[in-house]
């Protein structure tokens, strides 16, 4: 500690004068400052370089949680502790996720319509589980309306739409797009909240007539939809709640090149891992202290 202290001090005091203050040999520090980094510092210095470049590439919201998933899916072996020290150390700090609560009235769930997903969000193979949802995104000229399809074995943006207005037309737009990039037609189901969107006939035609099992949470149960919901999170928190839109082209434009380019490049890259992992190509990522 004493001779971390001089190191740090150096510039602005003479070394021995401070050797003299804090009763420390002047030679015990040089070899000190000479002696090789341990094993143990040069990995931490290797690892903080990689940290840094994370935290770069995500435009600084990256907080110790996400940094750990990010490094193990690049096949680094720590643990979340560590690389919490690391930062913290560092100075660098993620983006908190703001929480809000707002009351939205609900819809009347049709009667063939079920609560099918139950709160299962995990899924065995592509475009076999979808959720979706609507939220807003505020801009200097009015509210812009974002709705996606997420797919709960990759948690990739299958489908999305913006719109000046919050109606059918949005909503039927994302789920088309999903529809699109499906290579087969297998039954599929599409979990909601109970938004007037959603309950709507055209909606409900509209799934029926693409092989789309449509599935609903109960009455004022956020929970029964958090996958889309923390998609929404992850979007205002790394990026919209970080910017001030002037128009709603410009607030369309930052949307896709996060969903595009930040967010879907990162699931297709721990999708393809994990099925590397489930098939014994390569071993899985397991964080050490």
């Amino acid at each position: 500690m004493k001779y971390r202290m001089i190191e740090r001090c150096r510039d602005a005091f003479p070394v021995r004068l401070m050797c003299r203050c804090l009763r420390v040999s002047p030679s015990g520090y040089y070899g000190w400052r000479d002696r090789p980094a341990s094993l143990r510092k040069q990995a931490n210095q290797r690892l903080l370089v990689r940290i840094r470049n994370l935290h770069e590439q995500s435009d600084g919201v990256f907080g110790s949680p996400r940094m750990w998933e990010e490094l193990r899916y690049v096949g680094e072996s720590c643990g979340r502790n560590r690389v919490a020290r690391l930062m913290k150390d560092d100075g660098l700090r993620g983006i908190p996720q703001r929480r809000r609560w707002r009351a939205k009235a609900s819809g009347t769930r049709p009667d063939h319509v079920k609560n099918r997903l139950a709160r299962d969000f995990t899924a065995d193979q592509a475009n076999t589980k979808w959720v979706t949802d609507i939220t807003y995104i505020r801009t200097a000229e009015g509210w812009l309306y974002l709705s996606v399809v997420v797919d709960l074995y990759s948690g990739r943006v299958v489908g999305w739409s913006m719109s000046a207005r919050q109606d059918r037309q949005l909503v039927l737009q994302a789920v088309l797009m999903a529809l699109w990039q499906r290579s087969d037609r297998s039954p599929v189901v599409l979990h909601s909240d109970r938004g007037c969107q959603f309950t709507s006939e055209e909606y409900q035609r509209f799934l029926k007539g693409h092989q789309i099992q449509s599935s609903m949470s109960a009455v004022g149960s956020c929970a029964d939809n958090a996958a889309a919901e923390g998609f929404f999170g992850l979007l205002k928190r790394e990026r919209v709640n970080r910017r001030q839109y002037r128009t709603r082209a410009e607030a369309r434009s930052d949307v896709f090149d996060y969903i595009e380019r930040f967010h879907n490049p990162r699931r297709a890259r721990r999708t393809e891992q994990r099925r590397d992992e489930e098939v014994g190509l390569t071993q899985p990522s397991v964080g050490k202290g």
